[in-house]
């Protein structure tokens, strides 16, 4: 093995110290010396084709956008919008090594997504997630006063509409509420509008951006409740992705250093819960057996630390 100081006299001063080594060695030529400091190539640019309700998101795509900025010793980068995708179908793609059709998508977690894809276990959103407020007919809005507990919403017969592969409809079910389904976003709205429910129930973090979208005047927000429910959302890639997800931990680790992760909260949750008047509802905790050990340590502080700011608005 060569020794530190035979490195050090060879690459620093272009000759070799007799102490540095017994062995007669062959000094590298100044090209060779030069090559071995030549500027390294540059990795490859990539594109990363964003499931596209996350790219149609302001608030997820800035997010990964971030992460990427962050660790360009990985290349340059585009991000891409993917095809329509079903939020079941994504999620099948992704876990599919051969795909090419999605690259990255941030979902919800549960045990099950996280034993078949790789999660990136940071909360997208600060965990505001699992917080979920009703998007309604203006008619139905009598069907939720006097609201107080999870068995006044099974009692009056509250249908929730989800959508089928989210990780929502089996807590919502397995807390005893009447939940109707469709495999696309986008019906739903539909769906609520024919009153083939009575609310679709919404992440705090994400209600203004669906309704902006929807431009629908006819679509209220009911203002009394909030269900709650430990439910991290994380940025998922594929099982052999390993690059990417090394990538995007990386890239939010330094945000969260840095304190671009905190501007990134604030700019695209912070008023959420102002302009929802969270300190205001009546918050309806629900189970969630769904969850992994680490994800449910997560979801647990989430709404610990929320329930806090709400009893300090309150004083």
């Amino acid at each position: 093995m060569l020794s530190l100081g035979f490195l050090y006299a060879v690459f620093f001063t272009g000759t070799v110290n007799a102490d540095a080594t017994r062995d007669p060695v062959e000094i590298p030529s100044p090209a060779e010396t030069s090559a071995a400091f030549a500027t390294p190539v540059s990795p490859p640019a990539r594109d990363y084709l964003l499931w596209y309700r996350n790219y149609d998101s302001p608030a997820i795509y800035a997010l990964v956008n971030l992460a990427l900025r962050k660790t360009l010793e990985y290349g340059e980068f585009r991000i891409l919008r993917s095809g329509e995708l079903s939020q079941g179908r994504a999620l099948k793609e992704l876990a599919d090594g051969n795909s090419r059709l999605l690259d990255i998508a941030n979902v919800a977690t549960s045990a099950e997504r996280e034993k078949t894809l790789t999660a990136v276990p940071v909360p997208v959103d600060g965990g505001l997630l699992g917080f979920r407020v009703c998007v309604v007919m203006p008619e139905n809005l009598p069907l939720f006063e006097g609201i107080h507990s999870l068995e006044d919403i099974r009692e009056r017969g509250v249908r929730i509409g989800q959508g089928e592969h989210w990780p929502d409809t089996p807590i919502l079910k397995e807390n005893g509420i009447a939940v109707v389904t469709h495999s696309r976003y986008e019906i739903l709205f539909g769906m609520l509008r024919k009153k083939r429910f009575d609310c679709f129930a919404r992440g705090v973090s994400e209600v203004a951006n669906d309704l902006t979208l929807e431009n629908d005047p006819g679509l209220a927000i009911e203002p009394g409740i909030v269900l709650a429910y430990p439910m991290p959302s994380y940025l998922f890639v594929g099982p052999e992705d390993q690059q990417t997800a090394h990538r995007l931990q990386l890239g939010m680790e330094r945000a969260i250093q840095d304190g671009s992760f905190g501007v990134y909260l604030n700019q695209y949750y912070g008023a959420a819960a102002a302009d929802l008047h969270l300190n205001r509802r009546t918050i309806i905790v629900l189970n969630n057996p769904f969850l992994s050990e680490e994800s449910e340590r997560i979801g647990r502080q989430t709404l610990k630390d929320l329930r806090w700011r709400l009893d300090m608005l309150n004083r």
